[in-house]
């Protein structure tokens, strides 16, 4: 028994020593921290690559199921509240474009227009901000996902009536915001041109004697805007909210969010535009901070 224990003990020594041979011959051609079985690298990225395309690949198919539901629920929008004019629209098939792209960087952002530089896109968020008349403190912020500005007139006015307290007498919006629905359901003075208009060019001279019945609403707003009081109101709108953008982007070097992810932006744009609330109120000099000391 003592011979065979004295065997044993033998054995499983050298096969230690062998192991910790193996490993050391490992340790030297692969590093300690790795097993020598490992995917290569090359491979390794190229899985990893695959496996984010097809998560993406599988948004964009939510995406344009989404889509297509919203288009045809603006088609029988458009069918009630005034009839379908010209060809009726294609039907949305729901299935993504096959040049259609995701950023793996911030999956939440989009390819939008850039408002600088014609024909070129920008991969982003598209913010919101609503303006006070006289004193540039911002009433209301948002950032949506939409290139199209459409549909956040409607909620951009709720948003300033529950921080105000109050309507605003006019809410003057440029020509991304215009439907016949939104001059239909703002419940305030909206002065918001049907068209697109070339910087400096004017707006054409109202014609005399009433409105006349049966127009549109885009025809109703045309003609609002021509008159004398509508282009002096209008006109307005450039000193009002542009000056904001100016300032937060150059003036105060804000040019792009440093969070991903759309509900991270939008808290990065509210404290954007509460600092700047903060540099207008301590600019009129009507605020005045108090101190305690204990």
């Amino acid at each position: 028994m003592g011979k065979e224990e004295a065997r044993l003990e033998a054995e499983i020594a050298a096969m230690f020593r062998a192991a910790q041979r193996a490993d050391d011959e490992e340790d030297a051609l692969y590093g300690p921290d790795k097993r020598g079985d490992e995917l290569p690298e090359e491979l390794r990225h190229r899985e990893s690559r695959l496996k984010r395309i097809r998560e993406a690949k599988a948004e964009l198919e939510r995406e344009a199921q989404e889509e297509a539901e919203a288009v045809k629920r603006e088609q029988a929008v458009r069918e009630t509240e005034g009839g379908q004019r010209g060809p009726k629209p294609k039907e949305p098939t729901g299935e993504p474009d096959p040049k259609s792209q995701k950023n793996f960087t911030d999956p939440e952002s989009r390819i939008m227009p850039s408002p600088v530089h014609k024909k070129s896109f920008l991969q982003g968020y598209n913010c919101q901000a609503a303006v006070g008349w006289k004193s540039q403190i911002i009433l209301a912020a948002d950032v949506t996902q939409d290139s199209n500005d459409k549909q956040q007139a409607v909620p951009m006015v709720e948003q300033v009536i529950a921080n105000a307290g109050a309507a605003p007498k006019n809410a003057l919006m440029d020509a991304g915001y215009f439907s016949k629905g939104n001059i239909q359901r703002l419940k305030v003075n909206a002065f918001i041109p049907p068209d697109r208009r070339k910087h400096g060019e004017e707006i054409p001279s109202a014609a005399r004697g009433r409105m006349p019945q049966g127009l549109s609403e885009a025809d109703k707003m045309r003609r609002k805007l021509s008159t004398k009081s509508g282009r002096t109101v209008y006109a307005r709108r450039k000193e009002i909210v542009e000056p904001v953008f100016g300032q937060i982007k150059q003036a105060r070097g804000f040019r792009q969010f440093l969070l991903r992810g759309l509900s991270k932006v939008k808290g990065e744009w509210s404290l954007v535009c509460t600092t700047h609330n903060i540099l207008k109120l301590w600019k009129s000099g009507r605020f005045r901070p108090g101190f305690a000391v204990s």
